[in-house]
């Protein structure tokens, strides 16, 4: 799994998740459990992560919904 997008921005988060089921990559949230020990701060963004093999044209699906800037930038 690889991280495309680490926010504490719940809409963005659903935003980009819906757009890649719409082009059916899965794709999952992790960290959101913490978000809520937390206490909804936004000490800990969450992470949309989608498959090894999805990753590539994920990204390119976000960046043609102009989501680029919120991309993580250089993620291994």
């Amino acid at each position: 799994m690889r991280t495309l997008i680490a926010t504490s921005n719940p809409v963005l988060l659903s935003y980009a998740q819906s757009l890649l089921a719409d082009a059916r990559m899965r794709s999952e949230i992790f960290d959101q459990h913490v978000s809520f020990i937390e206490g909804g701060i936004g000490a800990f963004p969450r992470r949309l992560v989608v498959a090894d093999d999805d990753y590539e044209a994920a990204r390119r699906l976000l960046i043609d919904a102009d989501l680029e800037a919120d991309l993580l930038k250089n993620e291994g």
